[in-house]
């Protein structure tokens, strides 16, 4: 049976991250998106720490297709080298992962 996973991104505005939300729910890659924005990160770069607004991405998808969000989110942000986090999840109730799986082109459970 096909799981649920949450991939977790980060983008340096909500302006930004909507677009990439918009455009992975547009293309079945994830049944949907939360942002977050306002985040504060602190993070090293090129032997410095940096300080930096974000946006939080938590894409809600399946697990047959991380590799595919990966490669969008790779080809839509404009850092070069975004964070990508794919969380498995546990439990997910079950008229919630029907929904979750027919939304990305899933055959239904």
């Amino acid at each position: 049976m096909e799981r649920a996973v949450f991939v977790y991104t980060t983008w340096p505005s909500a302006v930004e991250a909507e677009a990439a939300g918009r455009s992975l729910c547009d293309r079945h890659l994830a049944a949907c998106v939360n942002i977050l924005p306002g985040m504060v990160s602190f993070y090293r770069w090129e032997g410095k720490v940096e300080r930096g607004q974000e946006a939080v991405m938590i894409v809600k998808t399946r697990a047959g297709l991380v590799d595919e969000v990966e490669a969008a989110v790779k080809d839509l942000h404009p850092d070069a080298v975004p964070a990508i986090l794919v969380i498995p999840l546990d439990r997910v109730e079950g008229s919630y992962l029907s929904w979750l799986i027919e939304q990305t082109g899933g055959a239904p459970i």
